[in-house]
């Protein structure tokens, strides 16, 4: 049995349509190049095929080995069951004829010799089958993936590094704890990696309204934007405090005896011949999870770190937010939408009658009307009567239309009636510009409450309102991701270019707390210059 012999059109019949064949031929090619369990998917069939195989996983997971073709169709839902057992025998076969079930005799039912010829058979799942089905399931779970952005795995991963450098200061790291502590730690990055990356493609699609239903899109758009917001104070928090965690732990060069533990303890169980091996690509590859941990966080080579431009990606998303929000409240509003008026104009030309009334309702969408400031006497007319015209004949080989030049030099063309009123928008400009100018001065004063005279003490900050506060933290976060091994100090400017913050680190084992309305926020102890760069005065 092939791919395109499960349904056979019969002698004299019209056969399958060039779609069926298509799938066929598609099933043929994947069994050709080896994916044999694959081609159930490519044929005409394919939702029974996968029913059917899933009646299986799920038998196999009750310890059920073998079925039988009536317990098969007994399995299958109601609504989805074919009428005649004969279409499950003959699915079955296919998929043994692909490599996804294995077919043997059914002797516990025979009775006489005759039963003992007749065609009979139990099924059962085979390795590759089996595979196949758990590679679709992984396809299915991702693309049904959003994703998220965890800030409660930025605790984690915090945690996790305290634990490896308590483990560092122990003269013998114990192996299991090493060897955990590790696995811990880098599976919890990988989920926040990989969420994060997820959220931000199903952000972007919600962004474009991709698969997205606008009044879905209106009702949790706020929560939305406090979501990403709480995301990045806790990556701008969280952040620096990961990137310290892990320079001290590569600047006092723990890290590859710690690396080299982990790998040690996973290679334990290798055979004796293959130890030495097996303990080098362990290391290596935990080498490479720790670099990719550290990549992450921290700013290296001139390399942006993936935590500053999964940052930058949250604020665009933002504004970009507001900005779809603003776009749907003006389609709303009745506001012309281009797009809706050409599909509405193409359907009018699919409805039209006849040519002709194609062509009014142009000139009438277009306004391709003749030039009714150019007049035509009676003599042209009766010459056009005489000598007609085709309309067909282009405008180089036609008799020219003589004007007189008064018309070019004295013609103008003037509306009829009283003119539109002009509306007076001056007070709506007005409330904006209150508005422009209150935001600048209020973001201009948060600048100036920041902005150091010389070097200070974070501790010496005092109290920060909101503004002040978050543009703190921005501040902080911009320096903290600059920070390399073996730097003291570091600094870094704004995204707009209007400030810049100078760090040292003090290493007193002071700690910092700065007050502001919501809490207090606390931390290791710098020394900080913050230089307002809008005053030109950035030497200071």
């Amino acid at each position: 049995m092939t791919p395109t012999s499960e349904t056979p059109a019969p002698t004299g019949e019209t056969p399958a349509a060039p779609a069926g064949e298509t799938l066929a031929s598609t099933g043929e090619a994947l069994a050709s190049a080896g994916y044999a369990p694959f081609a159930h998917l490519t044929v005409p069939n394919a939702a029974l095929y996968r029913r059917v195989m899933r009646t299986f996983l799920a038998a196999k997971e009750r310890f059920a080995v073998h079925l039988r073709p009536e317990d098969v169709h007994a399995a299958l839902p109601s609504a989805e069951r074919p009428a005649e057992l004969e279409a499950i025998v003959k699915a079955l076969d296919s998929l043994v004829e692909w490599g996804n079930l294995r077919a043997d005799p059914d002797t516990a039912r025979v009775t006489a010799v005759e039963d003992f010829y007749r065609k009979r058979f139990v099924y059962q799942l085979t390795q590759a089958g089996e595979a196949a089905e758990e590679a679709l399931a992984a396809y299915d779970e991702a693309l049904g993936r959003r994703g998220a952005l965890q800030a409660v795995a930025l605790h984690d991963i915090v945690t996790q590094l305290c634990a490896l450098l308590v483990l560092a200061a122990e003269e013998e790291p114990d192996p299991a704890k090493t060897y955990l502590a590790l696995s811990a730690l880098t599976g919890r990055f990988a989920d926040l990696a990989e969420n994060a990356r997820a959220f931000m493609g199903s952000l972007q699609r919600t962004i474009d309204l991709h698969d997205v239903e606008e009044e879905v899109f209106l009702a949790y758009k706020d929560r939305l934007i406090q979501y990403l917001e709480r995301f990045i104070q806790d990556l701008i928090t969280l952040g620096g405090r990961i990137a310290q965690l892990i320079l001290e732990l590569e600047n006092s060069d723990v890290i590859a005896s710690l690396l080299r533990t982990a790998a040690s303890r996973e290679a334990t169980d290798a055979s004796p011949e293959d130890a030495e091996r097996a303990e080098q690509e362990a290391y290596a590859r935990w080498t490479q999870r720790w670099e990719g941990l550290a990549a992450w966080f921290i700013t290296k080579d001139g390399r942006e770190s993936q935590a500053r431009l999964l940052r930058g990606r949250a604020l665009q998303a933002i504004p970009q937010l507001l900005a779809v929000v603003r776009s749907l409240n003006e389609r709303r509003a009745g506001r012309s939408d281009r797009s809706a008026d050409f599909r509405t104009l193409a359907r009018w030309f699919a409805e039209a009658p006849d040519d002709d009334a194609r062509h009014r309702l142009w000139r009438t969408a277009f306004g391709l009307n003749p030039a009714r400031h150019l007049t035509v006497d009676a003599e042209t007319l009766a010459a056009r009567a005489a000598h007609p015209v085709p309309a067909a004949t282009p405008w180089a080989e036609a008799e020219p239309l003589r004007i007189s030049p008064q018309l070019r030099r004295t013609g103008s063309y003037e509306r009829r009636g009283k003119p539109r009123k002009v509306e007076d928008r001056s007070a709506a400009r007005r409330h904006l510009a209150e508005i422009a100018a209150k935001q600048a001065a209020e973001i201009a004063a948060a600048r100036a409450r920041l902005a150091t005279d010389g070097t200070t003490r974070l501790s010496a900050l005092g109290e920060l309102d909101p503004l002040a506060f978050g543009l703190f933290l921005q501040l902080l976060g911009d320096a903290l991701a600059t920070w390399r091994p073996g730097l003291t100090s570091t600094s870094a400017t704004s995204n707009d270019g209007s400030m810049e913050i100078r760090l040292t680190a003090l290493g007193d084992g002071v700690t910092a707390e700065i007050a502001t309305p919501g809490g207090r926020f606390r931390g290791p102890d710098h020394a900080v210059e913050i230089v307002d760069l809008t005053e030109g005065d950035s030497d200071r």
